[in-house]
């Protein structure tokens, strides 16, 4: 598949580049991506929730009414988590809910979401930003040249940018990254995704190398 370069207004250079059908052209696999979305997601959670237990509630140990003789249940503890003030019973603790995922799923689900904004003509390739200093007046000409004002779109570069990242970093529906640490949700999550020229070599080499 090939895409033609735009400028940062917009308009044609007159260059095209070549998307690889092995990573842009395959058959996408939902499940495969469905895995990765889902790790991701679980990875975001700290996991550091925690209640107090019986055992760590502050109260008397001492035995609160008679064994039998009162009309009502047997109990032993104040802390118990059956009275008001008690203990919860089987309540959250720490815990992490990373997901393991095979390299290769992972590997599939990354290319089966480039293929799928392929196909969708989601996908923008804008020659290589280069700014003297951050202004999010220059990514906001970007933009508008490329009529995603309003749109959620990504925008990834070859090697991290801090101009350009600080640029965007005002808009609330744009998103700038670099080509490494793309992954499957950030692909799936932007309404168009806008590739420089470089990251494109860059998503090549990183499929070839592994």
């Amino acid at each position: 598949m090939k895409l033609d370069v735009v400028n940062a207004e917009g308009k044609s250079t007159g260059r095209s580049v070549d998307l690889p059908d092995d990573i842009f052209g395959i058959e996408p696999n939902e499940h495969a991506v469905y895995l990765a979305v889902k790790q991701y997601l679980a990875a975001q959670r700290q996991g550091t929730h925690k209640s107090k237990e019986r055992n760590e509630i502050a109260g008397s140990t001492k035995k609160i009414k008679r064994q039998k003789g009162t009309g009502t249940a047997r109990a032993g503890s104040i802390k118990s988590g059956i009275f008001r003030g008690g203990g919860r019973m089987f309540g959250p603790r720490p815990r992490s809910y990373n997901i393991k995922l095979n390299k290769k799923v992972a590997r599939l689900a990354r290319k089966s979401a480039l293929t799928s904004k392929a196909k969708a003509g989601s996908i923008v390739v804008i020659e290589d930003l280069k700014w003297d200093a951050p202004k999010t007046k220059n990514f906001t000409g970007v933009l508008n040249g490329l009529e995603l004002t309003d749109k959620k779109s990504l925008l990834v570069t070859a090697e991290h940018n801090p101009t350009v990242f600080l640029s965007s970093r005002n808009i609330q529906k744009a998103k700038v990254m670099c080509a490494k640490d793309l992954s499957t949700y950030d692909v799936m999550n932007a309404g168009t995704l806008i590739l420089s020229e470089g990251a494109v070599d860059s998503i090549k080499s990183t499929f070839v190398s592994k």
